[in-house]
């Protein structure tokens, strides 16, 4: 059965500066059944642009009014099986979080790069190598959660969003879903946050004048609107996957949209 989300919610992320920083990079989208997306603009305050913070609070408001959304953001929400053997950590997600988060302490307001120079935590304890890929990765041809410094790379978004996906999953007041962590499955009238890769889709749409940032938002809530809608989101909700690729999908993470 097809899950009956009512809201689409596309966030194009961005791992610069500090959580707390305005950055034009941050871009959210928001859609329903009928009205295709627009874009969702940022709390007024002094601050022009969206800060992490602040969308991962509006994220909370929004996924605790109840009414079903689905919500893709373009970074990392897992590590490699490297990462978990080469640490010694169970294939719990919620506990990757919690120790992710000890280690890189991203939700404060520090840049990425504080900790990656050691300056601030414990990032040397809990480091990757850009050639550890997850199988999500390998699949859709996407670079490493670990390749820093790179065009195009997600590493520092990654490496800035994980600590958020914590807050959010504590301070949202009712059950979200973050697929596939909790099961491939989705509950009837339930919240979903996924992964996404925007290059899937943002060349399918026309820009209509959109930076790169606001095209890659938009194209993740219309397709996420157009599957929810054709009742094709329900195939890559549960893909076709070998018994163990599953299982190393539901530790490392798999991009919604992917076969």
């Amino acid at each position: 059965m097809n899950p009956a989300f009512e809201c689409y919610v596309g966030i194009d992320y961005s791992g610069a500066q500090t959580p707390t920083s305005s950055l034009k990079g941050l871009r959210v989208y928001e859609a329903d059944r009928l009205i295709i997306p627009q874009e969702v603009e940022p709390p007024p305050s002094p601050r022009k642009y969206w800060t992490r913070r602040a969308i991962a609070e509006w994220l909370v408001e929004k996924l605790s009014d109840g009414k079903p959304t689905l919500v893709g953001i373009d970074h990392g929400l897992s590590f490699p099986l490297r990462y978990f053997g080469q640490y010694g950590l169970p294939h719990d997600w919620p506990l990757f979080l919690d120790d992710f988060q000890r280690h890189w302490p991203t939700d404060e307001d520090i840049y990425v790069d504080f900790v990656r120079d050691g300056s601030i935590g414990k990032g040397a304890a809990r480091s990757g190598n850009p050639r550890w890929r997850r199988l999500t990765e390998v699949r859709v041809r996407a670079k490493s959660v670990f390749h820093f410094d790179v065009q195009g790379a997600v590493a520092k978004s990654t490496h800035a969003g994980i600590p958020w996906l914590r807050y959010i999953r504590r301070n949202v007041k009712r059950h979200v879903h973050f697929w596939p962590f909790d099961g491939w499955c989705v509950p009837p009238n339930c919240s979903v946050v996924a992964e996404v890769y925007p290059a899937l889709w943002s060349r399918s749409f026309p820009t209509a004048g959109r930076t790169p940032d606001q095209q890659d938002a938009y194209a993740t809530a219309e397709w996420l609107r157009r599957a929810g809608c054709d009742g094709s989101l329900e195939k890559f909700l549960c893909p076709e996957l070998e018994p163990h690729e599953r299982k190393t999908a539901e530790i490392e993470g798999w991009i919604l949209g992917t076969a």
